[in-house]
């Protein structure tokens, strides 16, 4: 099994804020890794890096052995097909319909696309998430777990192969959670790479292969699933960790 996503001593910093500090991790193909830690840890701006959403200040990451920061634009935009991100706060257009938020992946990696077959698409994603809502609204008439399963479903549009998924079921009630990793679930029968911020002990527990503990801005350890679930002292390390079940 290879490794999809390498860090190799990334650093950034913001201003004089150190923010993640010389890390290196190569995240392995068609698993799922759970990023942990407490808050402000660095997490999310981790998530960040490894998707080529921020550069590092120092250090490289690598899609497939090709630097991010190097791609040309044919290669980031076949890297930008494959793989998807969802943000924690949805990240959807406020003054934009939900359908146009969702017709624009199609319309920049499909070009030739026909609408009758971005129509088709978009429908088949939102009958797969359970979203049966109008689209012609916006995303402030959507609750939170509706955003979220827009923002899924807008990641899933152009089937890639690797997703990046921050505190995907953050703050949503019971059945909203439930759904969602559901749908992750599906993505990991389906050999998909998943890349995910949480704090919750049960998705942590239903969906990952490996944890990676990040305190400090830094790499502390990584841990198979298989001993988390063994070894109730390691919950203890983990730090910012929702034990609720």
């Amino acid at each position: 099994m290879g490794s999809i996503i390498i860090l190799d001593h990334i650093s950034f910093s913001v201003q004089t804020s150190d923010i993640i500090r010389n890390i290196s991790y190569r995240f392995r193909e068609r698993k799922v890794t759970v990023l942990v830690g407490p808050s402000g840890g660095g997490k999310s701006t981790l998530l960040k890096l490894a998707a080529g959403l921020l550069i590092p200040s120092s250090g490289s990451v690598y899609f497939w052995e090709r630097d991010i920061a190097l791609m040309n634009r044919k290669e980031n935009l076949n890297f930008r097909k494959s793989s998807a991100f969802v943000f924690q706060d949805s990240a959807l257009w406020a003054n934009q319909s939900l359908y146009q938020s969702l017709e624009l992946p199609l319309k920049l990696h499909f070009p030739d696309m026909q609408r009758k077959d971005r129509d088709l698409r978009i429908r088949e994603i939102l009958s797969r998430v359970g979203y049966k809502r109008e689209l012609s609204i916006r995303p402030s008439e959507l609750s939170m777990g509706e955003q979220k399963l827009i923002a899924c479903a807008r990641a899933m549009l152009c089937h890639p192969n690797l997703y990046f998924l921050d505190e995907l079921t953050e703050s949503l009630d019971d059945l909203s959670d439930q759904r969602l990793v559901n749908i992750i679930k599906s993505f990991k029968q389906e050999y998909k790479t998943i890349i995910l911020v949480s704090h919750e002990f049960k998705v942590i527990k239903e969906l990952a292969d490996y944890v990676v503990v990040i305190a400090g801005g830094r790499f502390i350890q990584e841990f198979p699933i298989e001993d988390i679930q063994s070894n109730s002292d390691l919950i203890e390390r983990l730090g910012g960790v929702d034990m609720t079940d």
